[in-house]
């Protein structure tokens, strides 16, 4: 970890037929920004622009059909310019052109192609909050688990490729039983890889929980973001915190073996990390998340961003990007003054939205303030 995380700062961000961007080219200064406007004016379009400089497919997980402006004929682009402690780099994704290996997603790095998308982690980490994330307490795992997942990814470049190795055996087995699955040594080597990648994935959610849980810890206990006591639920990860993953890989690989019949009539594989669950508490209350008050779980979610910010910084010594769609309207006035001082604390450029910027007065000289409009933006008046 590094006592003196770098600054990173996006400088420039260029778009081409992105969402309702036809063409954009707008200038950063070296500071937080909040984007102002009515809804629907393309505010949070402009964050998910910036969150495709991280893997996957970006704050919404939308399909890149859907990232495509209506009418573009040959997809989208992202450019972005950002400053750090490597000088300038640029980086360019999108669709625009021939369509590459990462799902139809180009990568490049100061024009060079990227061997895949994990490499923007070396140049950058994005975190973001969006209110579509305000019901993960009392959504289904799959939105937990894939939240969890996410800030593995941002401190561990590695999971993203442990997790597509993994679901690509489990795809390839599911396919085997329902054929009949009578190609038993196909199935004994496909079984072996995902024992393999599974146990690897959840021996990386076990590494990062532990460090987030410290993390939390050095919140205050009676600040405005109340701590969180974190837990996984799931086979692997609960195996792994008793035995060796050698002895972990070997039991799941045989337990595998074992449920071919039971899986092949559900017609999925029933046991595995992409069953685990990510577990949460409210500290103080000693309450189950899901129980909590909607403010209380906003506290709570808005305190484990801010706590995995802080440690994406140290792990990566870089401080990340920051999205907060639509924050200030759902937190009163003491925890919006708590959460921008935080947010300086940590040192992070954050990119913010809102339909009135008189939330973010405290922010007045502090940050840039930038007006959208039916895909325009323009600075503040």
């Amino acid at each position: 970890m590094s006592d003196h995380p770098a600054p990173v700062h996006l400088t420039r961000l260029r778009l081409t037929d992105f969402r309702n961007y036809e063409t954009l080219d707008l200038p950063f200064e070296p500071r937080s920004v909040v984007f102002s406007g009515d809804n629907g004016a393309g505010k949070t379009n402009l964050l998910e622009a910036i969150s495709m400089l991280a893997p996957g497919r970006g704050l919404r997980r939308a399909t890149y059909e859907e990232m495509t402006r209506e009418g573009s004929e040959d997809g989208f682009a992202v450019h972005a310019a950002l400053d750090g402690p490597f000088d300038t780099v640029e980086i360019g994704t999108g669709t625009a052109g021939a369509a590459g290996p990462d799902g139809g997603r180009r990568i490049r790095i100061n024009g060079a192609p990227a061997k895949s998308a994990e490499t923007l982690l070396e140049w950058v980490r994005v975190v973001w909050l969006t209110p579509a994330m305000d019901a993960l307490f009392t959504g289904p795992a799959a939105d937990r688990r894939r939240f969890f997942d996410r800030m593995v990814l941002t401190v561990d470049p590695g999971h993203g490729q442990r997790a597509l190795a993994f679901e690509k055996a489990m795809r390839g087995r599911n396919r085997l039983l329902a054929e009949g699955g009578r190609d038993q040594g196909w199935l004994t080597a496909i079984e072996a890889q995902m024992a393999e990648a599974g146990v690897a994935m959840a021996a990386a959610r076990l590494e990062l929980l532990g460090l987030l849980e410290a993390m939390i810890g050095r919140m205050p206990g009676s600040g405005p973001f109340p701590q969180a006591d974190i837990g996984l639920s799931g086979t692997l990860e609960d195996e792994i915190a008793k035995r060796s993953a050698t002895d972990v890989e070997e039991s799941y690989r045989e337990s595998l073996a074992a449920a071919r019949m039971r899986d092949q009539a559900a017609g999925r594989t029933l046991e595995g990390p992409h069953r685990s669950d990510l577990l949460v508490r409210h500290r103080q209350n000693a309450m189950a998340a899901e129980y909590c008050s909607t403010g209380e779980q906003k506290a709570l979610l808005v305190g484990i961003v801010l706590s995995h910010a802080r440690l994406a910084a140290d792990m990566a010594g870089q401080v990340p990007l920051v999205l907060l769609d639509e924050i200030a309207a759902h937190l009163d006035l003491r925890r919006r003054a708590a959460l921008f001082s935080i947010l300086d604390d940590i040192g992070c450029q954050t990119f913010m939205t809102g339909t009135e910027s008189a939330l973010f007065s405290a922010l007045d000289g502090k940050a840039q303030f930038l007006s959208v409009e039916k895909g325009r933006v323009s600075e503040r008046g």
